[in-house]
């Protein structure tokens, strides 16, 4: 039978004419199961008039194959109720059945889940049907407070719906379990009889059932209508058969299945008790596993004071618009982002950019939206709102790296999404192994449940294979392999952004834990990309004062545009000297410059421009070698015809730079130096730092191909630039680190972004990525110990040896256990702290990388 003709609608980008149309249509003519193709070129809109049974992805294919886009779309969405990494697998079969939808990432760690497709086709509504239908809640996910407001309401709206059956469930398994322990030991004196009752019993147990049990059955239900199972058909089944069996028993006792005294009621009450318990407690302590993304929302301004036509408004944060004049007084956060225009203050940045330090704002200094404004006011112009804002950009890298999935989580979830059907298919062999071939070797009449004080010598072969079956499904625990990854990624991708490291994604975390070399570029990162004053040195007792020295030469280098001219301007001007006026500038491209200053005639330059002016640069020359093998530039000075000092200028080593190579050897990672620079300044800066191996005279476009060929060597490369011309490196290496990137994080190249240009933020990165890999393999592996051990122990491997086995309501306290611990272990991370985070760098190179410094040749 043929399918029904539907239409597609796709939205296409690129065509430009009537050919356009005319060749898009033909194309769609022959693709078999296509009645008929319509273009229309104004609105980009493709039309398709095909078979139901044809998949739109081939219409997709064939447009795309012709050399036009086809527009993708995303939807971000908040889902409800989800408990394991079999709901993940359940929500992502479904989204992906609907149609136009390429991709789908549920996250369980943060309830949401990421679903690009093709516009025009991928439906909102179909989506949020799909889910719906099997039993989540679903909606689409807001920006910023109101989805923080929405987020606190759905969790408290699950606290509070899971505090309530715990309510119902606890007090009354509790009284059912006293009743069924009414003959042992003392509970006689003051256990009533009546209680005891298998009729009592089973009435008690019923409200549990129905009550905070129904919840599972009816998720089971919706899953299985669709073709999928997940943890609550665990559930179900191990509940639903408890209380079936001991009804049975009650109601019909010699039906087999253990008799009257088979009534095993506790069972399926303190079963549902149990696994409440520990979807309360998890709901709980998920929740704080991703608090650093609810601290970041909450830093988000609410109320701005914007100055318009001369009128001072309040108006919410989010009504700012660029180019707004923006006032902020003590006390007040900064609402957007931007640059001010006039006052001055100090404004913590801690909560942005991890600077610990308060930072000095004046006029045209940048201000960054969420951060707090300490001591003075002042007034700024609004560049950057809304969702441009640094902090939105913030928010969302870190939600994109919290929704994404690692290889070794997609690896846990293909196992955990495979899990139910194994443990149901497990649970049928023990029945079917118990019942022909166990029950009759190994049954003895005193059997009993473990912890348990009376015996099971009624029990029937059929009761006790369907209660070793049972226990089965019951003591699995796929919950804590799905939670064991996406727990660990959320929790480590939050306290990296506490510190001014984003991650892109939790792929980047694992790879950066896995890391074995870190390439370094040189300027602006191993140094402060900008030159500096670093020698001043005068000729012989009788020369110039170098305060004098270093005066004439700055007077001269003032009229220069050079950047190591403007050093040595600044260096001056750091040093509080007066800078006089020179007269007659005069500059020779290559070799150096000449002028008057106070009627004194004064060269600045190189020895070869010395030479040219017939100035011997005598002991001068050997200093300027020495200081050259150093990675300085060093200018020779002449006054009136005679050699009286020379100054050196240098692009510094940063304060952090030694500190965290030195960190970087302890963490037993391999260095490289990177940079354009020849190979003698090249390695007077590794030396310095400590670099390990230097790669000088590497043109930028070559950047890349060294990083390649380091990664040709069999380990996994970081290669760590400013994001902007180191862009090529970036995205060859295994892990590309974009530092000092501020706050336009956005626009960046790189797997992980850093704030600040403190390259102890490396290690920061380094240090998180392995302490959220180490939390996600010790979760890994307690979830699949417990399972590897716990299932063989439910399925009764023990009990020809010892005549006991466990429980159905004890298999449920050790799986509300297993999943807890995983949750409970991964909020240790928290606890977490950076190896030297904010620490000054301690002091590792000489007094000439900082400040100038100044001797006289005696």
């Amino acid at each position: 039978m043929e399918g029904s003709t539907v239409k597609t609608a796709l939205k296409v980008h690129g065509m430009s004419c009537a050919s356009c149309v005319a060749k898009v249509e033909k194309a769609l003519g022959n693709v078999p199961g296509v009645t008929k193709g319509s273009v229309n070129l104004a609105s980009g809109q493709v039309v398709a008039e095909h078979g139901s049974d044809l998949s739109p992805a081939l219409l997709v294919a064939e447009i795309e194959a012709l050399g036009y886009e086809v527009e993708r779309g995303e939807l971000s969405l908040m889902i409800e109720g989800m408990s394991c990494a079999a709901c993940v697998a359940k929500v992502e079969k479904a989204v992906r059945r609907t149609p136009g939808v390429i991709e789908v990432a549920v996250s369980l760690g943060t309830g949401s889940a990421r679903v690009r497709g093709f516009a025009g086709i991928m439906e909102k509504s179909e989506i949020l049907r799909a889910v719906l239908e099997l039993g989540y809640g679903a909606s689409e996910k807001l920006d910023g407070a109101a989805q923080l407001d929405r987020e606190r309401e759905v969790r408290e709206r699950e606290l509070w719906v899971q505090k309530r059956n715990m309510w119902l469930a606890w007090p009354l398994a509790l009284v059912i379990m006293m009743g069924t322990f009414q003959e042992y030991w003392v509970f006689p004196k003051f256990i009533p009889a009546f209680l005891g009752r298998n009729w009592v019993l089973m009435l008690l147990t019923l409200p549990i059932v129905v009550g905070p049990g129904r919840q599972f059955f009816v998720k089971s239900w919706n899953g299985l209508r669709r073709g999928v199972t997940d943890m609550n058909l665990l559930y179900a089944t191990g509940i639903g058969a408890s209380f079936l069996i001991a009804s049975i028993n009650t109601i019909w006792p010699d039906a087999g299945f253990g008799g009257k005294e088979a009534t095993f009621f506790e069972s399926a009450a303190l079963l549902t008790a149990f696994i409440i318990l520990g979807r309360y407690l998890e709901a709980l302590t998920r929740g704080r596993t991703s608090e650093a993304i609810r601290k970041l929302m909450r830093l988000q301004p609410k109320v701005a004071r914007v100055l318009r036509n001369g009128i001072e408004l309040e108006l919410p944060a989010d009504e700012v618009l660029p180019g707004d004049l923006v006032l902020v007084r003590p006390g007040e956060s900064v609402p957007v982002d931007g640059l001010v225009v006039e006052g001055y203050s100090a404004v913590d940045e801690s909560m942005i950019t991890g600077e610990s330090i308060p930072v000095e704002k004046t006029a045209g200094a940048g201000v960054i939206g969420g951060t707090m404004n300490k001591t003075g006011a002042f007034r700024f112009r609004a560049t950057k709102v809304g969702k441009d804002t640094a902090l939105s950009q913030i928010i969302k890298l870190v939600e994109d790296a919290q929704a994404s999935k690692a290889p070794i989580q997609k690896l846990a979830d293909y196992v955990a999404g495979h899990f139910i059907l194994g443990v149901h298919l497990l649970a049928v062999l023990v029945f079917v192994g118990w019942f022909f071939l166990g029950y009759e070797r190994f049954f003895t009449p005193e059997t009993r449940f473990l912890l348990s004080p009376y015996t099971l010598a009624e029990m029937g072969v059929f009761g006790f294979s369907l209660l070793m079956s049972i226990t089965v499904l019951i003591i699995s625990c796929p919950c804590a392999v799905g939670l064991a990854t996406p727990s660990a990624m959320m929790a480590g991708t939050g306290k990296a952004a506490e510190h001014g490291v984003l991650f892109k994604g939790a792929d980047a975390i694992e790879a950066t834990s896995k890391l074995k070399i870190v390439v370094f570029d040189k300027t602006g990162t191993l140094t402060k990309g900008r030159p500096e004053l670093t020698d001043v040195l005068t000729a012989g007792a009788g020369g110039l004062p170098e305060g004098e020295l270093l005066g004439l030469a700055a007077a001269v280098e003032k009229s220069s545009e050079h950047p190591l001219g403007e050093a040595i301007v600044k260096g001056a001007e750091d040093r509080g000297l007066e800078i006089p006026a020179a007269l007659d500038f005069n500059s020779v491209p290559g070799h150096g410059v000449e002028a008057r200053v106070g009627g004194r005639s004064v060269l600045l330059g190189n020895v070869k421009f010395m030479r040219d002016r017939g100035l011997p640069a005598g002991e001068l020359e050997d200093h300027a070698l020495r200081l050259a093998a150093e990675g300085k530039t060093p200018m020779f000075v002449a006054v009136d015809g005679a050699s009286a000092g020379l100054v050196a200028v240098a692009d510094t080593l940063k304060e952090s730079s030694a500190e965290a190579v030195g960190r970087l050897h302890r963490m037993g990672i391999k260095t490289v130096m990177i940079t354009g620079d020849n190979r003698r300044t090249a390695e007077a800066i590794a030396r310095q730092v400590g670099i390990d191996e230097v790669l000088a005279e590497v043109l930028p476009e070559h950047k890349a191909h060294k990083v390649k060929e380091l990664q040709a060597e069999g380990r996994l490369v970081a290669m760590v630039g400013d994001g902007v011309n180191d862009a090529p490196a970036l995205a060859q290496a295994n892990v590309g680190l974009a530092i000092g990137s501020g706050t336009d994080v956005a626009k960046e190249t790189g797997d992980v972004i850093l704030m600040k240009s403190d390259l102890m933020d490396v290690v920061t990165a380094l240090e998180v990525g392995r302490a959220t890999m180490r939390k996600v393999k010790q979760n890994l592996f307690w979830a699949f110990v417990y399972n590897t051990v716990g299932i063989p122990i439910a399925a009764g491997a023990l009990y020809p040896l010892t005549g006991q086995m466990v429980s159905p309501e004890l298999a449920a306290f050790f799986m509300a256990t297993s999943s807890l611990s995983v949750t409970l272990n991964t909020l240790l991370l928290r606890r977490f702290r950076p190896t030297g985070h904010r620490q000054a760098a301690a002091p590792s190179a000489p007094q000439e990388l900082g400040a100038p410094a100044v001797s006289g040749l005696n």
